[in-house]
Formats: C-alpha cells, sequence, structure tokens
C-alpha cells in the first residue's frame, strides 16, 4: 500500500443503507461546496448550524458564508466546547435553540464541530419534531473518521458514556481535510488513535502503511486524505452490514470498553480526551489477549510501539492525575465497565485480538480476570 504523492479531487464514499444511503465527501476545502451540496439535497431548505465556540471563532464565519452564497437561510447554535455539552443541559439548549430558528421537518440541522458536535446535533435532530434530517461536517480527524459516519448519536449519562442516545443516520457528510490543520497536536493524535483502530481490528496492511506514512498523515500531506478514506470506506463497509450494532459492527468498538471506563473515571474531562482512552484501551486489549493466547505478545508490543510513536498515552500511568481516587482502582473501572453498552444482562463483552489486523467479539468474558489484569497493570510503575 503505497502514499499517494499528491493532493486528489475530492474522494467520495457511499454508506450503502438502500433509501437512506448518504455520501462521504473527502477533500481539501471540500466546506467550500456545503451550500451547493444542501441545496440539491433539499431545495429549499432552512438550515441550523450547531457548533461550539471554539470552532464557531474559526469556521462558523466560512459555513455560513457558503450557505448564503448558495441562498441558504441559516440559524447558529453555539453551545461549550467539551464532553460537557454532551448533557441533558446541552440537549435541552440544542432543542429549544432548534425550535425559536422554527427548524420543521423538512429542514436541516448541520454539526459543525467535533464528535461531541456531531452526537449532540444529531440526537437533537433525531429527537426534534420526531425527526429532522441532518448534516455532518466534522472538524476533528477522531469525527472525520469515525463519530461522523454510521449514525450513532446521543449524551453521557453521569454514569456513563453515551448511554443516552438513537440511531439517526445523516444525509451527507462532508469531511474537509484542511480543518484539520488548525487542530492542535494533541487533538490531532487522539483523532489519530481511531484511524490506527481501524488497521488494528480489520487490516494489517493498512496498519503498516501507517506505520510507514504516519508523519506525512500529520504534516498535511496527501497522506492524510488517503488514511480518512481508507478508515471511512472501512467503518461504512461495517456500518452497511451492522446498521444497529446486532453483530460485527461491535468490531469498531475495540479498546473502547477499558475506554469509556477510563473517561468516566476522569470525568469525562480534558484530562483525558476520548482518542487517548481509546489508545490506551486498545493496548489494555491487546495485551489482555496476548495473556489468554489469544495473539502474539509481539502483535501487542508492536501495537503499542506504533501509538507510543506518535505521541498518544499507551499505558494507565500516563493519564493526568493518575493516582487520585476513582482512577487507580480496579473495582471502580470494573463497575464503570458493567454500564457498558455491551454488557449484555450482566456479562462482560471485550473486542479482543488474534493479532493485527484480526479483532473479535468475546462474550461472556469472566470479570475476575479482568479485575486481576487491572489491578497488575495499574501496580505497574
Amino acid at each position: 500500500m503505497n502514499a499517494p504523492q499528491k493532493h486528489s479531487a475530492p474522494i467520495t464514499v457511499e454508506v450503502a443503507l438502500g433509501d437512506r444511503a448518504y455520501e462521504i465527501v473527502i477533500g481539501r476545502d471540500v466546506i467550500a461546496s456545503l451550500g451547493e451540496r444542501i441545496a440539491k439535497l433539499r431545495p429549499g431548505a432552512r438550515t441550523a448550524i450547531v457548533t461550539d465556540r471554539t470552532v464557531a471563532k474559526t469556521w462558523l464565519k466560512r459555513a455560513e458564508e457558503v450557505l448564503d452564497q448558495a441562498g441558504i437561510a441559516h440559524a447558529s447554535v453555539i453551545v461549550g466546547e467539551g464532553e460537557s455539552s454532551k448533557s441533558y443541559a446541552g440537549l435541552e439548549q440544542v432543542c429549544e435553540a432548534l425550535i425559536a430558528a422554527k427548524i420543521e421537518r423538512n429542514d436541516l440541522v448541520i454539526a459543525l464541530g467535533g464528535g461531541v458536535i456531531g452526537d449532540l446535533a444529531g440526537f437533537s435532530a433525531s429527537l426534534l419534531r420526531r425527526g429532522v434530517d441532518f448534516v455532518q461536517v466534522p472538524t476533528s480527524l477522531l469525527a472525520q473518521v469515525d463519530s461522523s459516519v454510521g449514525g450513532k448519536t446521543g449524551i453521557n449519562s453521569p454514569q456513563g458514556k453515551n448511554l443516552i442516545g438513537t440511531f439517526h443516520q445523516p444525509v451527507l457528510v462532508l469531511a474537509d481535510t484542511a480543518i484539520l490543520d488548525t487542530l492542535s497536536q494533541r487533538q490531532f493524535r487522539a483523532g489519530y488513535a481511531e484511524v490506527a483502530k481501524y488497521g488494528a481490528l480489520g487490516d494489517e496492511a493498512f496498519f503498516a502503511w501507517l506505520e510507514a506514512n504516519h508523519a506525512e498523515l500529520f504534516s498535511g500531506g496527501a497522506a492524510r486524505e488517503h488514511a480518512v478514506a481508507t478508515s471511512c470506506r472501512a467503518k461504512a463497509a461495517i456500518v452497511a452490514r451492522d446498521e444497529r450494532e446486532t453483530g460485527d459492527r461491535a468490531l469498531l468498538n475495540l479498546g473502547h470498553t477499558f475506554g469509556h471506563a477510563l473517561e468516566a473515571a476522569t470525568g469525562f474531562s480534558d484530562r483525558l480526551f476520548h482518542g487517548e482512552g481509546v489508545a490506551i484501551g486498545m493496548v489494555l486489549a491487546a495485551e489482555f489477549s496476548a495473556e489468554r493466547g489469544m495473539m502474539p505478545a509481539a502483535d501487542a508490543q508492536r501495537l503499542a510501539k506504533h501509538l507510543a510513536e506518535v505521541g498518544l498515552p499507551t499505558r494507565l500511568q500516563d493519564i493526568a492525575g493518575f493516582t487520585q481516587e476513582g482512577l487507580a482502582d480496579a473495582d471502580r473501572l470494573m463497575a464503570l465497565m458493567a454500564q457498558d453498552k455491551k454488557v449484555k444482562r450482566g456479562e462482560l463483552t471485550f473486542i479482543l485480538m488474534e493479532g493485527i489486523g484480526r479483532a473479535v467479539i468475546a462474550n461472556k468474558v469472566e470479570p475476575a480476570p479482568v479485575r486481576e489484569f487491572l489491578q497488575r497493570k495499574l501496580a505497574q510503575a
């Protein structure tokens, strides 16, 4: 798998869901086509852009300009940054603002932001007037390769991440890779964890390509579009087979059972970004798999080495404030994992690995070995 040498025309990936199929359009400055694409999708529709304060400062005016150029009426809803907006209060704020903006069933909500905004705006759209369509304009790497695709929307509960939500597919995803130039290195790295996840769970050749080409991806070269498109194709294929996660869509949760518990333990705060939790979670899943004899220890080490090489945390001890109560406590983490959406009748389901590129769904995992594993990991210096 060779890295592309130069930026190309936008890449289109289709999510094949019958009469609810939609396109993911990937490329530099594709936000310029937002108005034109919406005018074709929904002639005469009004729109409301949901974004956060940080994204609004950089990209809201640009989005409004391209809507104006296409003659599309628009309102805007601006919420606070971060996971704290994915809450009951955030949901109320957005829904009430959409009603005040007179968004009707044939109109469109535009989610302009990262994963938090996509989840919150999409969930609000799914509830408003019993369902309004929405467009994803993801502004983070994590959102472009993962959360904007597949229709999962929702908010967090104090008891766990994403426990309140709906499946509500967008009608268009516009992934402008030039927007990623404005991300902090930490934000970009956090999103990269989800890119690496696609290689780790089902495509060893892509993982090897990332090992060789990640520097160009980070610097904004043509490798970036290739990585985003490859990730989106992988997710689109799984979503088309299993939209509501009754089967192998669960593989996309590699690293997430551990990761979500760590996010909850740190209060869904900036102490641990979602992608950072996923990175640590993937390494834990690989190491647990290796200890169970499912995969070679060398493969677990290879995964950890690559994630560490790009600057991601790979150990529990890498989390800020690691020693604070609630994190360095195996029983607390086990209790949080018991709230995971993949728990069935109280039994844990993990996504484990048989090697790089070979993830498997492991049902009915006994909690005792997991607790003992975590206790050992927590005790490491």
